[in-house]
């Protein structure tokens, strides 16, 4: 690695438009993979901790075990910031003796370790009060199969080579606009996560993925009137990735555009989300149905299923068998079978978000569920984004939200935001400082559109999200 100044950073490089790195991400040479080998000495791992459980007495056992290590950069203003390689591994223990139930976890693996994390996760249940819907899964519903979904790819990159990426994504980014007058830095992340699932039913289910990003903020402008906006790219594999200067670029047109912004006059506008921020509203809902929120009483659709949310043409798949998706698994948490099936469709709550705990709370059967939904397909019914502008007319382009203002228990919605005011069409001018209210059920059954522009960077994959009226709280005096 290049040597360090006499503060310990790297000296400061700068790059021109002729450094490779600028148009393009190249793969670094292959690394020896191991990773089936270490995923069956996991698997090892959990058999014999699940037997350590069944001689202490436990009636049924789960086991989960993980390993995951990186590499994060990050750099400023053409100096090296960061340099963090990390490895990690968990070991966690979950015993039931009949409805009781106790939970350890350790990084040892020592077989002492190992041994006093199972005698403490008996001796917590044993003192734990009795809870009818404790247990695991039924057994008849582990998954028989596990296939992968081509998550695995790793990025044998060293530190030399992702500074390089970084400083040629910060350069690219800073030398495109004379008004980019400062910057947030860049950053590069390589990640790759091994882990075992199994539990007394004898399901072992084995799971490795990787995730590597690569991300830009940077600062336009000069004192009060200065601006701050980013962009990142991420996949599972590297050549999934924007070029480095493509990201740089893209960081210092978002932060441009944002300069001299203004406030509009409070009052009742159309509202598109962009597409990055309209998961956010996916996100609201996914709470509201999830099985915790429901038997505790803290949601807004407490017997909703079967209910109109949305408008007819509206749909949400869930797509667990997705190549190359970022949330793709045969089973869940739990070990359960994934499947393929609606959460919304024609407008329709079809059914809730459920792992076994909840679902028996609720007298349901689990959804599959545990630890979350497996890709969230959006349907959509209008074209780009520009033409999601077209048609909208006049009103308010949102692109970033600030603060967590969603109430799952009542439905009320009210988020400070900034993003664009639209005129016949077309952007007219940024907007800083407003703030966007509503209730959730009344924006839901209001979603005029939503766009075919889907941001690939997360597992809900929705495109811009047209609601027909919002309440935008802005200016006390008319601006427009």
């Amino acid at each position: 690695m290049r040597g360090a100044g006499m503060d310990g950073r790297a000296p400061a490089r700068r790059f021109t438009q002729k450094d490779k790195t600028l148009d393009t991400i190249t793969p670094s040479p292959a690394l020896h993979d191991d990773s089936h080998e270490r995923l069956e000495a996991l698997a090892g791992l959990s058999g014999r901790l699940l037997e350590h459980c069944r001689r202490n007495g436990a009636t049924q056992a789960e086991v989960s075990c993980s390993e995951e290590s990186g590499l994060n950069v990050s750099v400023r203003m053409g100096e090296v910031e960061t340099v963090e390689s990390t490895r990690d591994r968990g070991i966690a223990v979950t015993v039931y003796f009949g409805t009781r139930k106790g939970s350890a976890s350790t990084a040892d693996l020592r077989d002492a370790s190992l041994v006093a994390t199972v005698e403490q996760a008996c001796a917590i249940a044993k003192f734990t009060e009795d809870d009818p819907a404790a247990g695991l899964a039924d057994a008849g519903l582990m998954a028989r199969e596990t296939p992968e979904f081509d998550s695995w790819h790793p990025w044998a990159i060293d530190a030399d080579h992702a500074i390089d990426i970084a400083l040629a994504c910060e350069t690219a980014g800073r030398d495109s606009d004379a008004r980019v007058e400062n910057s947030d830095g860049a950053s590069v992340s390589s990640g790759r996560s091994l882990s075992v699932y199994a539990n007394s039913h004898g399901f072992v289910g084995r799971e490795r993925s990787t995730q590597h990003s690569l991300g830009c903020a940077l600062i336009a402008g000069r004192g009060d009137a200065m601006q701050r906006d980013g962009w990142y790219t991420l996949g599972l594999a590297a050549d999934d990735l924007e070029p480095a200067a493509a990201v740089g670029r893209r960081a210092a047109e978002r932060a441009v555009s944002r300069l001299a912004p203004r406030q509009i006059p409070t009052g009742q506008y159309p509202v598109l989300f962009a597409s990055e921020v309209a998961r956010s509203l996916i996100g609201h809902l996914l709470g509201a149905v999830s099985g915790s929120a429901l038997y505790r009483g803290a949601s807004f659709l407490i017997d909703s299923v079967g209910t109109p949310l949305f408008p007819h043409w509206f749909a949400i798949h869930e797509r667990p068998f997705l190549m190359r998706g970022l949330q793709s698994s045969a089973f869940d948490a739990e070990g359960v079978a994934t499947r393929e099936a609606p959460l919304v469709e024609g407008g329709v709550l079809q059914r809730y978000v459920l792992g076994s705990y909840s679902a028996r709370k609720l007298g349901l059967a689990t959804t599959a569920n545990a630890g979350g939904t497996h890709n969230l397909d959006v349907s959509a019914n209008a074209g780009s984004l520009a033409s999601m502008l077209s048609s909208m007319g006049r009103g308010l382009l949102v692109t970033e939200l600030m603060g967590h203002g969603a109430n799952t228990t009542t439905g009320d919605y009210s988020r400070g935001a900034a993003g664009f005011w639209v005129e016949g069409g077309e952007i007219r001018q940024p907007i800083d400082g407003v703030t966007v209210a509503g209730n959730l059920r009344e924006m839901f059954a209001s979603i005029e559109a939503v766009g075919s522009d889907v941001d690939p960077r997360s597992p809900v994959r929705t495109g811009s999200m047209l609601i027909g009226r919002m309440t935008v709280a802005g200016a006390a005096t008319d601006g427009g």
